[in-house]
C-alpha cells in the first residue's frame, strides 16, 4: 500500500477533484517506476498532464485516437507496467468501448481508466459530450471494478486505492470544481464499501458523485421537519455494497437512489438488482436521467432541471414517504 502521500495538504475548495488526481498521480510515480500515464490529447484538461510533466519519459499522448490509447494501455499492462488512462468519459466508455472490454477487461489486465467531465458535468458542451452511460456500460464488463467518487478527497482514495487492486479499475469523476463532501481524507474509504453520510431511519437515499453532497443537504433539511434520512455514499457501484442495501430495506424499507447517469444501467439499477435478487421488495425510486439525453445548459441548472439537488431528493422522500410499504417480518432471517 502506498502511503506519505501529502495529498490531503491540497485546498479542496480550490482544487478539482481531476486536478488533485494529477497530483496524486505525480506523487504515486515518485513512489512507483512501474506507473505510466496516457491520454488522447487531453492532458491538460484531464490534468494527467501533471504526470506527464514530471515523468515524461513514462508519459504518452496518443494524439486524438482514443481506440489506439487504450490498445496501447492493454500492451504495457502486458509489459508489467500500470497504466494510468485518463480522457472524457463519453470517449472511454463510448468510442473505446470495444478496446476497454476486449483488450483490457477480456484479459483482466492491470489497467486504471480515470474518466473526467463524466454525467451532465460537461455543462454547455452539448448532448454529444455528456455521458450518463458509462457507468452501465462499464459495470457489464467482467473484470472490471467501478468507481464513482464524490468529491476531491474520495477521487484521491480511489486513486491509491486502484494501485493496489488488481485488474481493471474505472474511476468517473466530473469536470469542476464539485464541492468538497469530506472535511479530510481519513474516514475509512475502501473499494466495495458504502460510506455512511447520515443516519437515518425513514427512509434511505444513496448517492454517488456530487449527488452525494445534495443528498446530505437534503437529509440535513429534512430532520428540521422531523424526517429522518440515512444517506449512503455508494461510491463503488460495482462491487456494490450488498450488505449496505440490505441493512437499508430492512431498516427503512423506503430508498432512493441519486445519480447523474441514465436511470437504466447505474446505480439505481444495480440496487435494484441486489434487491430482487435477493428476494425482497421494497419501495425504490431511481432519481436520474429519465431515459433521455441530457439538454445543454450550466452544471448547476442541470442538476435542478433533472432533480437531483436538494431540492429534487426532498421532493421525492416527501412523496415516498406518503407510500405505503408491505411489511415483512422475515427479513433478517433470510439474508
Amino acid at each position: 500500500m502506498s502511503t506519505g502521500l501529502t495529498y490531503h495538504t491540497y485546498d479542496t475548495d480550490h482544487m478539482t477533484p481531476a486536478e488533485i488526481y494529477g497530483h496524486v498521480l505525480a506523487e504515486l510515480g515518485e513512489k512507483r517506476e512501474d506507473i505510466v500515464g496516457l491520454t488522447a490529447d487531453l492532458a491538460k484538461s484531464t490534468k494527467i498532464g501533471k504526470f506527464g510533466s514530471k515523468f515524461p519519459e513514462r508519459f504518452f499522448n496518443v494524439g486524438i485516437a482514443e481506440q489506439n490509447l487504450f490498445g496501447m494501455a492493454a500492451g504495457l499492462a502486458l509489459a508489467g507496467f500500470i497504466p494510468f488512462v485518463s480522457t472524457f468519459a463519453v470517449f472511454a466508455a463510448l468510442r473505446a468501448g470495444e478496446q476497454v472490454r476486449t483488450d483490457i477487461c477480456y484479459m483482466n489486465l492491470n489497467c486504471k481508466i480515470i474518466a473526467t467531465h463524466s454525467g451532465i458535468s460537461f455543462g454547455q458542451a452539448g448532448s454529444t459530450h455528456h455521458c450518463n452511460e458509462d457507468l452501465g456500460v462499464m459495470r457489464t464488463f467482467p473484470n472490471m471494478t467501478v468507481i464513482a467518487p464524490a468529491d476531491g478527497y474520495e477521487t484521491a482514495n480511489a486513486v491509491i486505492a486502484s494501485l493496489d487492486h488488481p485488474g481493471p479499475v474505472y474511476i468517473r469523476i466530473g469536470r469542476g470544481f464539485e464541492q468538497t463532501v469530506y472535511e479530510n481524507p481519513d474516514y475509512g474509504f475502501q473499494i466495495g464499501k458504502a460510506v455512511t453520510m447520515h443516519e437515518g431511519s425513514d427512509i434511505t437515499v444513496m448517492a454517488i458523485g456530487p449527488c452525494v453532497l445534495h443528498a446530505v443537504e437534503a437529509a440535513k433539511r429534512l430532520k428540521e421537519q422531523g424526517i429522518s434520512v440515512r444517506v449512503l455514499n455508494m461510491h463503488t457501484i460495482k462491487p456494490i455494497d450488498k450488505e449496505a442495501v440490505f441493512a437499508a430495506v430492512n431498516d427503512t424499507r423506503r430508498i432512493i437512489t441519486v445519480e447523474a447517469h441514465n436511470i437504466y444501467g447505474g446505480l439505481g439499477t444495480a440496487v435494484a438488482e441486489t434487491i430482487v435478487e435477493a428476494g425482497k421488495s421494497c419501495r425504490l425510486k431511481r432519481l436520474g436521467l429519465q431515459d433521455e439525453f441530457a439538454i445543454v445548459g450550466y452544471t448547476d441548472d442541470l442538476y435542478s432541471y433533472y432533480k437531483l439537488d436538494d431540492n429534487g431528493i426532498m421532493e421525492a422522500v416527501t412523496e415516498m414517504l406518503n407510500l405505503e410499504v408491505e411489511e415483512d417480518e422475515d427479513w433478517e432471517d433470510e439474508i
